[in-house]
């Protein structure tokens, strides 16, 4: 299968994430050589990056690479959990939506308010205990603000 594409590569890859635990980028070649597709270290990196792989705990110790979490309901879901564990309080200014959360939480909630790619919203800054949302204008500052109070409320 030598020139294939880097598309057909990518979902081989896919593919080879749900049946293997890859901890190294070295495995991806190995592992790809035994499907006939010779690949480089180099080639492997570049479609790590391009497929925004990560790292997670491997049931087997250490880490293993793993798809991205894409969809939007992991995330909401994600969200409400830590929500739900962490949510102190949460108020709203203007164009400024604050969320408070019990300490070592604000950075986790701000990131996954920034996967959620809400409309309206300009920029999230998570602090320790602190979440600042600033969105566009004062009425999306408002659909943010219930977009958050109905993932509390569910």
């Amino acid at each position: 299968m030598a020139g294939m594409r880097k598309s057909e590569r990518q979902q081989l890859i896919r593919q080879l994430l749900t049946e293997h635990d890859i901890q190294k980028q070295e495995d991806f070649v190995t592992l790809l050589a035994e499907q006939n597709v010779p690949v480089t270290q180099a080639t492997i990196s570049r479609d790590i990056k391009d497929m925004q792989l990560i790292k997670v705990p491997a049931p087997s110790g250490g880490y293993r690479y793993s798809l991205p979490v894409k969809k939007k309901l992991d995330t909401e879901k994600k969200l409400k959990r830590t929500l739900y564990d962490a949510y102190v309080s949460i108020a709203i200014q203007d164009y400024f939506i604050v969320l408070k959360a019990l300490p070592g939480n604000g950075q986790a909630i701000a990131t996954l308010v920034d996967q959620l790619n809400l409309t309206g919203l300009f920029g999230t800054i998570g602090g320790d205990d602190t979440v600042l949302m600033i969105a566009k204008s004062p009425a999306d500052a408002q659909t943010v603000y219930e977009k958050m109070t109905s993932l509390l409320n569910d």
